[in-house]
């Protein structure tokens, strides 16, 4: 398979902004909206407050989110992206579903680390109808993720995790049964690291030595102890004990290096199957590697009985 370059095809972003669109729906953006050298209309992706006004018209243009917005210095994710994701994984459960994908309240995702910006619950239940659970062990987090859902009439289920060496105890409970998770787990090993990559990424678009974040970010969002491998070797260790509760159980791999430790990691956890999905945003290829304990005849089966 050739390298993609292109969103998912239900992305509703995958032909670029519409800038007279976002716009219209959110006349504030027109304040930070730029003309780059050819011409087209744009914003710094620089400037905070530019990433962050272009998400809130993404949101409301395009998601019925009316009101969004989130604390000083926190993550502001890139939106695309994070679609993308979402419908990857629409298509993974249709695999499990007769081909055909599943929509509606029934459909229920855990999305560890939800954020203070609560973008994946936000996304899934506009384009799917799904009911989502969000954790995060940021107390201000739910705090803004709780505003959200307020003040947009959502519901959306929220949980904080009270131990930081949890991801899956303490808040799946007893009585839960999911069809998915997600995470975009913190993939630095340090604060050093975090710094070190972000002065990459600006030294290779031709930015100097900065280590601003363009998309913000707290220490619990972009590092912790051992990185990606040791965060997502913790989530399938933790998964084992859920095994009967969720049918996928899924999280992002920033470095494709990483995959192999990783299946290696899925090998020992005897899953019944696992999957690594690759996406695309234009020059970037992205990854998320997806596991199931529930063996392929019994998928459709659980289906059908998580919905009740």
């Amino acid at each position: 398979m050739g390298t993609k370059t292109m969103l998912h095809p239900r992305n509703q972003h995958k032909d670029g902004y519409d800038f007279a669109r976002l716009v219209a729906h959110s006349p504030e953006l027109a304040a930070f909206t730029i003309s780059n050298p050819v011409g087209q209309t744009t914003i710094d992706f620089q400037d905070v407050s530019a990433v962050r006004m272009l998400n809130r018209a993404l949101l409301k243009t395009h998601y019925n989110i009316d009101f969004w917005d989130i604390p000083a210095n926190y993550l502001c994710p890139p939106i695309p992206g994070r679609v993308d994701y979402v419908h990857y994984l629409a298509d993974l459960l249709a695999c499990s579903n007769n081909q055909e994908i599943p929509r509606g309240r029934n459909i229920k995702a855990l999305d560890i680390g939800t954020g203070a910006s609560l973008v994946y619950p936000l996304i899934g239940q506009s384009e799917y109808g799904w009911h989502f659970t969000g954790v995060d062990i940021d107390s201000a987090a739910i705090k803004s993720a709780q505003q959200i859902c307020k003040f947009n009439k959502l519901k959306i289920t929220l949980r904080q995790q009270q131990k930081r060496e949890n991801i899956f105890r303490g808040v799946i409970e007893p009585h839960d049964a999911f069809h998915v998770t997600m995470c975009n787990p913190p993939f630095h090993a340090s604060i050093e690291h975090a710094n070190k990559g972000t002065q990459r990424k600006w030294a290779s678009l031709g930015k100097g030595h900065s280590t601003k974040l363009n998309f913000g970010g707290q220490n619990a969002e972009l590092w912790c102890p051992g990185g990606e491998i040791k965060f997502i070797a913790s989530m399938v260790e933790q998964s084992i004990e859920f095994a009967e509760q969720c049918l996928w159980f899924s999280s992002l791999v920033s470095k494709k290096d990483n995959l192999k430790p990783l299946s290696k990691i899925l090998g020992k956890a005897n899953v019944a199957n696992f999957k690594v999905v690759e996406m695309a945003q234009g020059q970037k290829t992205s990854r998320f590697i997806a596991w199931t304990y529930i063996k392929e005849n019994q998928q459709s089966l659980y289906m059908k009985g998580a919905k009740k």
